[in-house]
């Protein structure tokens, strides 16, 4: 006898009901400030450089176009409406990551982008304090550098450690021939993941900002009190879990390229195959991307932490292994 499929939702109708009100909650939280509501592709001709994403390939045979990619962000499009001059806009966008499933994740998921002109990423944190802590209900975030949170939680400095010691640290977790392979930023990702990251949020949200310029992703970068390189970026925890990564835009054309190439060497080098660069994209910082910041939040975690979901699946209607 073959197993019947499952055709049942995952989700409660109520959990239903509150995407529903989250959905009409983000709408009138934009359409109060005047910030433009905007689609763009979910199927684009290019994927993403960075080497902690994996994007899920399409086989497209169209007039002058033969395959493309489903978007892990409308990052790259909406930069190029922003350049075009669209002003502030949002996006709630369905987007794709494979190999992502577990607790927190899900191959195909909701994400709610946003780009505000003129503000830096101090300016940003504070209207992504009142759209996710109204919602909630919960307590304004306090704020810890990156630098401040590691040396807290996990008693090392990020920034001094020496790549030695560091490697040494990190062995309570993996053996010395797991760790022969790895980058000092891979490190440094274990170390959040197992000791700081757990703990982040608990009682009270928490943003995270300043991280090492190594990365920076599509941030700009400056130098901190004590001359170590740090990014304008910064993420929201609330009891544990990551909700949003946002930056102060990084708006020049030549470093970004060379931002691209540096992270096509590391793909290579991790055994990855290199991205092809959006030039798209790229003619849109040439020809302009206006002074803004941008953050990308996860909604289906939003609404995890609302209705008190265990796991990712209780607030969608049809994860992957029902889709």
């Amino acid at each position: 006898m073959t197993d019947q499929p499952v055709w049942q939702p995952s989700a409660s109708r109520e959990h239903l009901k509150s995407r529903a009100q989250q959905l009409a909650w983000v709408r009138g939280f934009f359409a109060e400030r005047g910030v433009l509501e905007v689609e763009t592709p979910v199927l684009g001709r290019h994927g993403v450089t960075d080497i902690n994403l994996d994007g899920i390939a399409a086989a497209v045979n169209a007039a002058g176009v033969s395959g493309g990619w489903l978007q892990t962000s409308p990052e790259y499009h909406m930069k190029r409406l922003l350049a075009a001059g669209s002003g502030c806009i949002y996006q709630i966008a369905r987007v794709f990551r494979n190999g992502e499933r577990g607790s927190r994740h899900n191959p195909e998921f909701s994400l709610l982008e946003w780009y505000r002109v003129g503000l830096d990423d101090t300016a940003m944190m504070a209207e992504v304090a009142d759209l996710v802590c109204d919602w909630l209900g919960c307590d304004r975030p306090d704020v810890l550098t990156y630098r401040e949170a590691l040396q807290a939680l996990a008693g090392i400095d990020p920034m001094a450690i020496t790549d030695h010691d560091l490697y040494q640290y990190c062995q309570q977790w993996l053996e010395p021939e797991q760790l022969a392979g790895m980058g000092r930023d891979d490190c440094l990702d274990l170390v959040m993941s197992f000791k700081v990251e757990p703990l982040l949020g608990r009682g009270r949200p928490v943003f995270i900002t300043r991280y090492p310029a190594s990365q920076a992703a599509l941030a700009r970068v400056v130098s901190d009190d004590d001359g170590y390189p740090v990014a304008h970026r910064f993420e929201l925890y609330i009891d544990g879990l990551e909700l949003c990564n946002g930056y102060w835009e990084l708006t020049d054309p030549v470093e970004q390229r060379a931002r691209f190439e540096q992270d096509n060497r590391r793909r290579k080098a991790a055994g990855k195959p290199e991205m092809a660069v959006d030039q798209s994209f790229l003619a849109a910082l040439d020809a302009g991307l206006p002074e803004c910041s941008g953050v990308a939040l996860g909604l289906d975690r939003l609404l995890m932490l609302k209705t008190g979901a265990g796991r990712i699946e209780d607030v969608l209607a049809f994860p992957v292994e029902r889709a």
